[in-house]
């Protein structure tokens, strides 16, 4: 009997009729009906707007100043900001759980100056929602008091530290061993907390969002971040999303599944893009670049912290990513590494491009013992694929870019970089312009014809549904009974895998009818964790199935509503 008739004879044995289940991914999680909710999307592009049949945009800031306290907006409240006013925040703004904050395009959002605990800051609380949906044309703008947005001229640039910056909180897991915490950069209290069990978390949308000259310290080297997302959950959207000239990271991610398209770190003073405690994220189109006088890490990148080799593991997975440091010749002496990889921090970099940076290209930790970055990347999680690196002040050979620790040989690292099957090269990517001068000179497209449309990485990514539980090797395939069960409408299902090879994880009905497919594709050997969601099914019996090597196993679960 052939394996796809033994799996029909096996799930015909249940009892129960189930539909075809719907797939989700493709849906933003937006709260208006129809096509339409505070953002026309039709401006800027269309014969419709070309041909003047559109209303014209709301003029910013031809109506009120709103000043924004935090006794404003208060739980459940739903609130619309509109273009036509300018808003004012004036301290720390949260918008509580069950609150809804909507903002127009084109809408301007100031934050009053102040260090410590008169500093001002947008914070989305656990169990909020926000919903800023700008346009190309007519983006959503979060500044300084003092910016002046219509004139380009009035500050003088750099200017950092002149408000704090926008915070989001979800419920996705994070790898603490408390599984929740306060997030960095606000005062500690039940307002400010993040993380929980809900990887599916849904904070609400961000598009076309430009935060600029922020980073307020409200306290010892406690700064707050362009973006900070403490625990955002998959379902939130963050697509077009720029960090200006912030006085600390452009962005920072504690945990987190949200999924991230277009964000640009633009002349931040640390890093570009942080990540800590069990960030799952997959992102594309990130582009970075710093100033020629400041600037860290284009990555900072942290697995855990209490424990660091806590569960969820870190694993990031990123396309299409431009970071350009300093200059090549800069003496910033920040510009030490491009990326620094620790606290058994693993993830994935696929079709990028780094370089014109003053030092180093990677720092993977490497420790004498317990669990580090090192191992990650001797597991294959850690994956630089199809990348291209360039003009380095440092070196030009991937064994001098690779930095060094004291008692260490970072060979280790360098010699994956030259694997062949790995495709990273040292070229120029011929960029069409390299500039932090406000002269014009920027345009970091590449040359069309050049090395960055050659040699390109499939477009194969982890499930964001999931989790790289374990790397202890097991010694069989085995699939454990999915938790809780049953269930409504999400559960968890683990399986191990006990050498390197290709696994199926399949979801089917009664009658033999697959439903969706979770895990297609190479894995390392460990042990998964993947998270279903049934929220478009049925009440009924599900069988689901794992094959990888010659083995083959099923059970049975049930979704109860």
């Amino acid at each position: 009997m052939s394996k796809k008739s033994i799996i029909l004879f096996f799930l015909l044995s249940f009892f129960s009729v189930a539909l075809f289940a719907q797939n989700n991914e493709f849906m933003d999680k937006v709260n208006y009906k129809g096509a339409f909710g505070s953002s026309n999307w039709l401006k800027g592009w269309t014969a419709l707007d070309h041909y003047s049949f559109l209303a014209p945009d709301k003029t910013p800031g031809s109506g009120s100043t709103i000043t924004i306290t935090d006794a404003t907006i208060n739980a459940g409240d739903v609130v619309y900001w509109t273009a036509d006013n300018t808003y004012l925040l004036d301290g720390f703004v949260y918008i509580e759980d069950g609150a809804v904050l909507n903002i127009e395009a084109g809408t301007v959002i100031k934050g009053k100056p102040g260090q410590g605990e008169s500093a001002s800051a947008l914070i989305i609380c656990q169990g909020a929602k926000i919903y800023a949906e700008g346009t190309a044309s007519s983006p959503i703008i979060f500044t300084a008091e003092s910016d002046d947005v219509t004139d380009p001229n009035d500050l003088v640039l750099p200017a950092t530290n002149l408000w704090g910056g926008v915070i989001l909180l979800g419920k996705a897991k994070i790898n603490t061993t408390a599984g929740v915490g306060n997030i960095e950069g606000l005062p500690v209290n039940p307002k400010t907390q993040y993380g929980g069990n809900d990887d599916w978390d849904n904070t609400g949308v961000l598009r076309y969002l430009s935060i600029r000259h922020g980073g307020t310290d409200i306290g010892e080297g406690n700064e707050i971040n362009g973006l900070t997302f403490g625990a955002v959950g998959h379902k939130t959207t963050i697509d077009h999303i720029e960090v200006f000239q912030n006085n600390d990271d452009g962005y920072e991610w504690f945990g987190s599944t949200v999924k991230c398209k277009f964000l640009v770190s633009a002349f931040n003073a640390d890093d570009g893009f942080d990540h800590d405690e069990g960030i799952r994220s997959i992102m594309q189109f990130l582009f970075v670049i710093q100033d020629e006088n400041y600037g860290n890490h284009c990555g900072e990148h942290d697995g855990g912290t209490n424990p660091e080799d806590g569960l969820p593991y870190a694993y990031p997975q990123v396309y299409n990513a431009t970071y350009l440091g300093s200059g090549m010749n800069s003496t910033n002496p920040e510009n030490d590494q491009l990326f620094m990889l620790r606290d058994y921090w693993g993830g994935a970099y696929k079709n990028c491009i780094f370089g014109d940076f003053g030092g180093k290209a990677i720092n993977v930790e490497d420790l004498p013992t317990g669990n580090d970055s090192r191992s990650r990347l001797e597991n294959g999680e850690i994956v630089f694929n199809n990348d291209i690196w360039f003009d380095f002040g440092a070196a030009s050979t991937f064994p001098d870019l690779v930095a060094s620790q004291p008692g260490t040989d970072s060979a280790f690292v360098s010699d994956y970089l030259m694997v062949s099957a790995n495709n990273n090269t040292l070229e120029d990517p011929q960029l069409l312009g390299i500039s932090r001068q406000r002269d014009e000179g920027l345009d970091p497209r590449p040359t069309a014809d050049g090395p960055a449309y050659q040699s390109l990485a499939e477009y194969v990514v982890l499930g964001v549904k999931e989790n790289i539980y374990s790397n202890v090797v097991p010694n069989k395939y085995e699939l454990s009974q999915n938790y809780p069960n049953p269930f409504n409408p999400t559960t968890r299902i683990q399986f191990s895998v006990p050498k390197a090879s290709n696994v199926k994880l399949t979801v089917f009905n009664i009658l033999g009818q697959r439903i969706e497919v979770l895990v297609d594709g190479y894995r390392s050997a460990g042990t998964y964790e993947v998270n279903w969601d049934a929220s478009n099914l049925p009440s009924g019996v599900y069988i689901y199935t794992i094959e990888g090597g010659n083995s083959f196993l099923s059970k049975k679960m049930t979704l109860l509503k």
